[in-house]
């Protein structure tokens, strides 16, 4: 839509999501109850549609280049209560109520360390890391 002005963007109720030269858009994704930012990710126009059609957080994995369901091997799904869309609709938020560890190293959020002056000290936040 080449005359959507920035106040329709903006300001607007229309969903119009703006991805970026390589068709993706930014998803944050928070634990709906706490708050906690769990992880990051990108999301292509089919992981968006095939998050709202299943309500399970879909993203699309830049390494492999296809679809992927959070999730689908490890059972630890994450069940998407609602959508937060920014002012210019270049990046989401997802807010979700995790089935067990989000991270693939086993702990509750992939943002387990804390940068401490030059080196990585372990999250008070979470306590579930594997092997620290």
């Amino acid at each position: 839509m080449s005359n959507l002005t920035n106040e329709e963007r903006e300001k607007g109720l229309t969903f119009l999501p703006k991805f970026d030269d390589k068709g993706l858009l930014s998803a944050v994704v928070t634990h709906y109850e706490t708050g906690a930012v769990l992880m990051v990710a990108f999301m292509d126009a089919e992981a968006l549609t095939a998050t709202q059609a299943s309500g399970l957080a879909h993203f699309h994995s830049r390494s492999r280049g296809k679809l992927w369901q959070k999730g689908e091997s490890s059972g630890h799904v994450l069940k998407v209560q609602e959508i937060l869309v920014d002012c210019d609709q270049d990046a989401i938020v997802l807010r979700c109520l995790p089935d067990g560890p989000t991270c693939h190293t086993g702990a509750a959020s992939c943002f387990y360390r804390v940068l401490d002056g030059g080196s990585l000290q372990p999250s008070r936040l979470d306590p579930y890391v594997k092997g620290m």
